[in-house]
């Protein structure tokens, strides 16, 4: 049987990720507590201990304001890291799934961001991330590298759960208002992943095709919106009575000590076009998570 290490199991994707990739084989999914990614030779040793066929790593350091105080910890994890899974899945002969971020751009271009657009980080995360994503690249091998953006669930921490808790607490939301991206789902970015790699291994694969495979990818929702456009769906779909009054606010009134992309849009066309895949409308997405997912699996969150 096939087995697949997966990294960041409590994490939004990580939770996802165990469902959507059993079909495809033996999950062995550790959590921050079994495989510490700031050690090298744990990983190196786990790796060895368990072999896999297919390495999948949604597992970072996702606190990006926290970042600009802990760069040596943000690296370990972000950018050294991948680096030794991609050494480890190359010395197997074995896919590495690794996921980054929208936040390796700077954010000053108008139009989507396409996969060949240069990266030009503005925090201490988007830089580490970065480094990993180089990382998995100089080591070359069997890799897919999937950016993804604004991502949010019904466990771990995230905008909408944050939206949905401060909509009990205050009668007024401050919002910004002046940064645009695609809020993607985890289900989505867990499902892709595993419809992915289930095309990789098909026996029917174009083999051509599967050759040209490995590379980066966009994976996130289709269409886009602002934080304040993301939060007025959140409570809208919600129903929350009374209603908080939510305040547009420009970026320069909620200063953070990571700066923030202005755009975060990227382009899914390279997914589509190699794959045949899209994860649908953010909007669409969020109904669906609020509708069927959230009232189920709220009650438990998870670490992300």
């Amino acid at each position: 049987m096939r087995t697949i290490l997966l990294t960041g199991k409590n994490g939004q994707v990580g939770w996802e990720l165990q469902r959507t990739l059993a079909p495809l084989g033996r999950v062995v999914a550790l959590g921050s507590d079994q495989l510490n990614l700031a050690d090298q030779d744990a990983i190196r040793k786990k790796v060895r201990d368990i072999a896999p066929h297919i390495i999948v790593n949604p597992a970072a350091y996702t606190n990006v304001d926290k970042a600009e105080s802990e760069p040596e910890l943000a690296h370990a994890v972000n950018g050294i890291a991948p680096g030794i899974l991609a050494e480890e899945a190359a010395r197997l002969n074995a896919w590495l799934v690794h996921y980054s971020t929208d936040y390796v751009f700077d954010g000053n271009k108008q139009e989507p961001y396409l996969e060949t657009d240069e990266p030009n980080p503005q925090n201490i995360y988007g830089k580490t991330k970065l480094a990993g994503e180089e990382a998995v690249r100089a080591v070359g091998g069997k890799h897919l590298i999937l950016r993804t953006s604004w991502v949010y669930g019904a466990r771990g921490r995230n905008f909408m759960l944050t939206m949905l808790r401060l909509a009990k607490e205050r009668d007024e939301l401050r919002v910004v208002d002046d940064q645009v991206g695609a809020p993607t789902w985890s289900r989505s970015v867990g499902e892709i992943t595993a419809l992915i790699l289930a095309q990789i291994y098909a026996p029917s694969a174009n083999k051509n095709a599967i050759k040209d495979a490995p590379g980066t990818y966009h994976l996130t929702s289709c269409g886009n919106t602002s934080w304040f456009g993301f939060a007025a769906e959140i409570l809208r779909m919600a129903g929350i009575r009374p209603s908080p009054q939510l305040v547009p606010v420009a970026t320069r009134e909620y200063p953070t000590p990571a700066k923030r992309p202005m755009n975060s849009v990227l382009s899914n066309d390279r997914l589509a076009s190699v794959f045949g895949l899209a994860a649908g409308n953010w909007d669409e997405n969020l109904q669906l998570c609020m509708q069927k997912d959230l009232h189920r699996g709220s009650s438990t969150q998870d670490r992300a």
